[in-house]
């Protein structure tokens, strides 16, 4: 079976410029894997239509499928269709059904169609026209000397719609696809470096079919096998084995086995023991409340926090002794421990976190530099206290010591319960 690879082609000047991130790539990404297509490029471009077309010709010689995303909407820097009309040998017609589904929103929503709109329904005649359902403008299919061409708008929404419902279906009706399958460990606390020394034998020893990914994060390294066949049970069991061999090399460091960030690790945990926690954050000022939130059903397993970032909120709200931070200041296990045992009793919660520290770019002093931060987790058994030290750029700084904050409380949920 031979392998299907695909490029990716982004356009638009606000993606070059950083005012807009590219999240459609990775959707895009994470897709095609699914059923077995394998993105090999990702190639972003400004609204120009010489390097839209020099782009497509460019992908054509190393890819089967070529996706293209933006520059689809109703104003003169959107070119793509121009483009495309230029590379497929077509003209623009007015797609009927486009037009009466365009006409349908604007009605939807007691808005009056210009003829701007209506050129959102014209298509180049030789595409085969995807429905979009999220939107006006729509996706289109072209096929040219073996490979296959599909524009569709750059707006996430209706993007992943038409992957979904329109290109998926399509691909797999026009493809025979392998099978491709991925297992991800999760390891906290060890670099990259040090894991591919440890995993050096293992690594060697892997069949040419399956790969070994190291994908650092925030102290946390994801190890993610990739296999390919074209039988899956058969190869379901080999990546399995190898798996399970991958995970002996590096239990010290080994927090999970599924393919989730820590905040959804931790999560997980609080949720089968039902149990709930509350945050108290002074330098991270309530940056580990948002990613608790940020998982669905959170309601169940955080109750409340608090950004104390003053001294006075911490004594006032917390109920942090003056005379802790006089004398120890509030970079320090005493106050964080008091922060924590604070939010715990406040909040009536099973666990807590406390966090305090010197993020930078300034602030720090010879005793207590920038990155160094001080971490408590609390149950109403014990607390635990930590100084670590961060010292990368304020924004990251924050993030990293989110990350280490979760893996403590996964620590003491984990030694809890066992």
């Amino acid at each position: 079976m031979d392998e299907v690879n695909a490029s990716i082609i982004t356009i638009g000047d606000e993606l070059l410029i950083g005012q807009t991130v590219d999240t459609n790539s990775a959707f895009i990404g994470q897709e095609f894997n699914k059923i077995g297509i394998w993105v090999k490029r990702r190639i972003a471009i400004g609204d120009v239509k010489e390097d839209i077309l020099s782009t497509m010709e460019d992908q054509s010689k190393v890819a089967q499928v070529i996706i293209i995303t933006g520059g689809l909407g109703p104003t003169a820097d959107d070119i793509t269709k121009p483009a495309l009309c230029e590379y497929f040998g077509a003209t623009l017609i007015l797609d009927k059904k486009v037009e009466a589904h365009v006409a349908s929103i604007f009605a939807k929503f007691n808005r009056q169609m210009t003829e701007r709109n209506v050129k959102q329904a014209e298509v180049p005649g030789n595409c085969t026209v995807l429905h979009n359902a999220r939107g006006t403008a729509p996706g289109m299919w072209f096929e040219k000397e073996g490979v296959v061409y599909i524009s569709l708008p750059g707006v996430p929404v209706e993007m992943m719609g038409l992957i979904e419902n329109e290109v998926v279906p399509k691909l797999k009706e026009k493809f025979v696809l392998p099978q491709i399958i991925h297992r991800t460990a999760l390891t906290f606390g060890y670099p990259e470096s040090g894991l591919a020394d440890i995993l050096l034998p293992f690594e060697t020893g892997l069949p040419q079919h399956i790969k070994l990914a190291y994908l650092p994060n925030y102290r946390m390294v994801k190890l993610r096998l990739t296999g390919k066949g074209n039988d899956r049970q058969k190869l379901e069991q080999e990546i399995e084995g190898q798996f399970e061999g991958l995970k002996k090399y590096v239990a010290e460091w080994l927090v999970g086995d599924k393919d989730v960030s820590i905040v959804e690790l931790v999560g997980n945990l609080l949720d089968e023991r039902k149990q709930v926690v509350a945050t108290a954050e002074s330098c991270t000022g309530g940056y580990i409340a948002h990613l608790l939130t940020s998982r669905p059903g959170s309601s169940r397993t955080f109750k409340g926090g608090v950004v104390s970032y003053a001294n006075e909120v911490k004594e006032a709200t917390l109920h942090v002794q003056h005379k802790t931070i006089a004398a120890h200041g509030a970079v320090s296990k005493e106050t964080v421990t008091e922060m924590a045992n604070g939010i715990l009793k406040m909040m009536k919660v099973d666990y807590a976190i406390a966090t305090s520290g010197v993020m930078g770019p300034d602030g720090g002093t010879e005793a207590k530099p920038v990155g160094t931060v001080w971490i408590a987790v609390a149950n109403k058994n014990k607390t635990v206290a930590r100084r670590h030290f961060v010292n990368t750029d304020r924004k990251r700084n924050i993030e990293v010591t989110a990350s280490i904050a979760l893996n403590m409380l996964r620590q003491m949920i984990v030694a809890e319960n066992e």
